[in-house]
């Protein structure tokens, strides 16, 4: 269910490389959350770093929802970049095996295969 990565870079080089990754291929960054900040703001302390990319592909997203509108629960997608016992990790939750968790038909799933490779090419090249 899960794709995860430990990176030999700092959070920071990784949080800062994962971007220009995200839109060379074909994706862009909708958001980003600072899920460590937010908690600290909060006056809660978590001992590791997180930040929270929201991406998606234009026209990967309009084909999901033409075919089922629910599938805008799962959107959009995400890739997470965090610390954990002082390693870097940056992972995503798969596309394939959530689509065919919800029950995704065989062309929805061949999507979600695609989408989760180049996903996982961007944590590969982002590690």
């Amino acid at each position: 269910m899960f794709y995860i990565v430990e990176s030999s870079k700092s959070f920071y080089e990784a949080t800062f490389d994962l971007e220009p990754v995200v839109q060379r291929l074909g994706f862009v960054v909708l958001h980003r959350h600072d899920l460590s900040e937010t908690l600290r703001r909060k006056g809660i302390e978590l001992d590791d770093d997180c930040q929270v990319f929201d991406i998606c592909n234009y026209r990967d997203m309009e084909k999901m929802l033409a075919a089922d509108l629910r599938l805008a629960l799962t959107l959009p997608w995400r890739i997470s970049v965090y610390t954990e016992d002082g390693a870097t990790k940056i992972g995503l939750i798969r596309p394939e095996a959530l689509f065919a968790a919800i029950g995704g038909n065989a062309d929805l799933l061949r999507l979600a295969g695609e989408i989760e490779g180049r996903m996982r090419q961007i944590v590969d090249e982002t590690r």
